[in-house]
């Protein structure tokens, strides 16, 4: 009996880690390299969120609307109130001013709905991947820009490969 009930206490306890506190997802394709890469295992805080809101360069992770049980992982570049725009030559501004940033090296060729200035709403984030032309994310109409109670959380650690393995 002591056995049963200590088998229950550990499923009872994962279920509740799993579904309030933290939760591993995969990156399927490369729209974030070189940052994360095809196949690289993630960790993801879906605490935090709970208690303050995402920051600027946040890599989250939220569901694709369009297919069930999909998430895209992502990071964050525009954030609530703020006006987005990706000028010709393929450079991010923010409420006018360009962004100082290093994670999306590669000149951006589709601006998307980002072609003018894009106002986001009171809770909404503009989200790129870090592979800017080989990234399905903010600029297209089917993502747009995510409402933060679509965001699950933060992906904070990579697990695997064993050689990437550590904080992001």
């Amino acid at each position: 009996m002591s056995f049963s009930l200590y088998l229950l206490g550990i499923l009872v306890i994962t279920l509740l880690v799993t579904t309030f506190v933290v939760q591993k997802n995969v990156v399927d394709g490369d729209s974030m390299n070189p940052t994360l890469s095809d196949g690289d295992q993630l960790i993801t805080d879906k605490l935090s969120y709970r208690f303050s809101a995402p920051e600027r360069y946040d890599i989250v992770v939220f569901p694709y609307e369009h297919e069930k049980g999909t998430c895209y992982v992502k990071r964050i570049i525009g954030m609530p109130g703020e006006s987005v725009r990706i000028d010709v030559e393929g450079r991010v501004y923010i409420n006018d001013e360009l962004l100082e940033e290093n994670y999306g090296n590669d000149v951006i060729k589709d601006p998307g709905i980002a072609v003018s200035d894009y106002t986001l709403g009171k809770n909404e984030y503009f989200v790129l991947g870090d592979n800017r032309n080989d990234s399905v994310d903010s600029r297209f109409i089917q993502v747009g820009p995510v409402k933060r109670d679509k965001i699950l959380g933060k992906a904070v650690y990579r697990i695997w490969p064993l050689s990437g393995i550590g904080k992001l």
